[in-house]
């Protein structure tokens, strides 16, 4: 089991450096940060952009994988986004891994558009595959319902090739459909439900149907990524040790491969103390990995 810790990007990098630096040195396989414009859990909180931050967190680590959780095309047009892509792949020495989803409510209207729930899913589709394109293929020419691309290019390319990692967001059949076909793995927070019981026996069965849709796809599910968001609703995963044993636990069982966890904040949302991170990481990452 790999465990990821999110960072997110809300205080001033002089601040937030050190937490960066210490996420490498206490053995976590990669740090996140949240891809928004105005993030729903703190509307009020102040906010910096997901580019620059990966990549002064890329110039002051040196092993831990960086990614998006997640970009969407709320803001993000798959043309211009290949070029942020191409540059923390590149400055990262090929650490960089793009979590991407449909987007969040606000970030959806504070541009001024209004899409439907469902026209925002094809917009990600759409953007998701031509984002791969664009990666992979160079002089590429595309005309569709939310994106066009007139001959763009991708030169030099990715480090890591063909492409940097795609880790899909879905809860629902169609994006978990799409991850199985372009994804490099799956992200998930699960649904929302009145006890933790049923929120673990939900995931079970999410996890089951991404291995029917990889099968339909004719995917490989060894080498396919599983993550799970382990805080989501239910508050952070490091409030006690026990807690965070028995998500690593329940999420093996449930057939995950990847914890996405959040470095502790002092009031919610991700409320917990810093003591029992460092526990965890000195006393438990070392067993799991």
């Amino acid at each position: 089991m790999r465990v990821g810790i999110t960072i997110l990007p809300e205080a001033r990098w002089a601040d937030m450096e050190p937490q960066w630096r210490a996420a490498e040195e206490l053995g976590f396989d990669h740090a996140w940060t949240y891809d928004h414009l105005v993030w729903g859990g703190l509307p009020d909180s102040p906010w910096f952009g997901t580019t620059p931050t990966l990549t002064a967190a890329a110039l002051v680590t040196s092993t831990i994988r960086l990614g998006t959780f997640v970009t969407s095309p709320n803001f993000r047009h798959p043309v211009t986004f290949a070029r942020d892509v191409l540059a923390l792949d590149d400055i990262s020495g090929g650490r960089f891994i793009c979590g991407m989803g449909r987007g969040g409510d606000l970030d959806s209207e504070l541009l001024g558009e209004s899409l439907s729930v469902r026209e925002r899913t094809d917009r990600f589709g759409e953007f998701a595959r031509l984002l791969d394109r664009v990666l992979t293929e160079d002089h590429v020419t595309y005309d569709g319902r939310f994106f066009s691309a007139h001959d763009a290019r991708n030169l030099p390319g990715c480090v890591q090739q063909p492409r940097v990692p795609f880790i899909i967001a879905a809860n629902a059949p169609k994006g978990m459909r799409l991850a199985a076909e372009l994804g490099d793995g799956w992200v998930t927070y699960g649904k929302p439900t009145e006890n933790e019981d049923d929120w673990w026996s939900g995931l079970r069965e999410s996890s089951e149907r991404m291995s029917e849709a990889l099968a339909v796809a004719g995917r490989d599910g060894t080498t396919f990524e599983r993550h799970l968001n382990a805080d989501g609703s239910r508050g952070s995963v490091y409030e006690s040790v026990d807690r965070f044993e028995d998500a690593v636990g329940r999420a093996r069982e449930a057939g995950f491969t990847d914890l996405i966890t959040h470095w502790p904040r002092s009031d919610k949302p991700y409320a917990a103390t810093i003591d029992v991170l460092e526990t965890v990481a000195a006393q438990v990452l070392p067993r799991i990995n």
